[in-house]
């Protein structure tokens, strides 16, 4: 069975687009991210994921601390392969990390990260997670390279950036499929545990659970969108059953 990790940045994407400051009238705030994480959780979600961005546009610090003392699953911290977050993340320990690129330019995050480039900075994350025993992984672009040196860097998990597939049409759909399932096939084979995630949606996930190896699927903005027209739980629940048909 693939599990299904819950994004909920976009809960506080909502909250900060209008209580910048995290403080609304009668000191009430809608809608809080750990509530949204609870209902995930209730519904079905094997995991909750936040990213803490550099400019901390979406989730805040004091979210992750509550979500870490409450939230009854796994908690997955995706964040920027910086001395500061490293940190961060050693001080909160959460069940797991996901190391991503981040520029603030972006929307989101557009592309997967750089290990061959930046080889020595995310050794040493990856160092410290192990030491640690927080679970580290690296959002990589399908990417024989970047997979086989994600392997001898030691990190147990990768997760694949799969969105230039759910970006693509025609032809180069279906390659950017087959890209995705080699780099799956060649993870697993360096005993690599196989995540992915970005642009996975309703539609697309009939094909992207076809991903060999696959262990779990980080979606969130696809499952925030659905839940504004049937509600969190449902949206949920509907997203875990066309993972596993």
């Amino acid at each position: 069975m693939i599990l299904l990790g819950v994004n909920i940045d976009h809960a506080a994407t909502l909250r900060q687009a209008r209580y910048r400051d995290a403080r609304g009238p009668g000191g009430i705030v809608e809608p809080d991210p750990v509530t949204t994480a609870l209902l995930a959780e209730q519904a079905g979600a094997d995991g909750i994921t936040v990213h803490l961005r550099e400019d901390r546009r979406h989730i805040q610090e004091h979210d992750v601390r509550r979500l870490r003392e409450v939230i009854a699953t796994r908690l997955n911290l995706e964040m920027a392969c910086t001395p500061e977050m490293t940190a961060y993340a050693l001080q909160l320990r959460p069940e797991a990390v996901c190391v991503v690129p981040e520029n603030r330019t972006e929307i989101t995050t557009e592309g997967g990260l750089d290990v061959v480039a930046h080889r020595d900075r995310v050794r040493t994350c990856v160092e410290a997670m192990n030491a640690a025993g927080i679970q580290a992984s690296l959002f990589i672009d399908p990417d024989p390279a970047q997979v086989e040196l994600a392997a001898q860097l030691r990190a147990p998990v990768i997760e694949l950036h799969t969105g230039a597939y759910a970006n693509a049409t025609g032809p180069t759909r279906a390659a950017e499929l087959a890209r995705l399932v080699a780099a799956a096939r060649l993870a697993a084979q360096a005993g690599l545990v196989v995540n992915a995630g970005h642009g996975i949606n309703y539609v697309n996930i009939a094909e992207v659970r076809t991903i060999p190896d696959l262990h779990e699927l980080n979606i969130g903005h696809a499952i925030m969108s659905r839940a504004l027209l049937t509600g969190l739980a449902e949206a949920v629940r509907e997203m875990k059953a066309r993972m596993n048909p």
